[in-house]
């Protein structure tokens, strides 16, 4: 069976950057499960599964328009480092919930310089071309109410 939409794929993957530093991989836990067409994974690695089967293997680098967008040097800001409080001590490379114009978002702190705070709203990969290394364990039809509900369910279930 292909990817296609209505189906669920199975795929272990490997991310590194453009110096082959590995970001992230799912190859010492269970292969990442999603629901093609729903928008699960970013657009770019969604378009390259279409069409593949159960035991294909490939390699894809999507650019950052396709994947996590590109850097938004606006969403970068320097805030007084009361903005924290009742939270832990701010530290670089950690995460916090923030609430702007639009909504939640979650921001990095990049620095901490006495009493300021630089904090980064970009998603930690937005700008950046993602390299892929795929291995498609499974394909399957998704079910009626995966699909009603725009996700799978069950292991390795990708939430979005």
């Amino acid at each position: 069976m292909q990817i296609a939409e209505r189906t669920v794929a199975s795929f272990h993957y490997t991310l590194t950057a453009e110096n082959g530093e590995v970001i992230d991989t799912s190859r010492e836990r269970e292969p990442l499960t999603y629901l093609h067409g729903a928008g699960n994974i970013v657009p770019g690695l969604e378009k390259a599964m279409g069409g593949r089967n159960t035991g294909d293997s490939f390699q894809v680098s999507v650019a950052p328009e396709e994947g996590y967008g590109p850097r938004h040097e606006e969403m970068v800001q320097v805030v007084p480092k009361s903005a924290f409080e009742g939270a832990p001590e701010p530290k670089p490379g950690m995460q916090f919930q923030g609430q702007g114009p639009q909504g939640p978002v979650m921001v990095t702190v990049t620095a901490v310089e006495g009493d300021q705070v630089t904090i980064d709203g970009n998603h930690p990969l937005a700008g950046k071309t993602l390299h892929f290394d795929i291995e498609v364990t499974d394909v399957r039809e998704a079910s009626e109410e995966e699909l009603d509900h725009g996700h799978v369910h069950g292991a390795g279930e990708a939430h979005a």
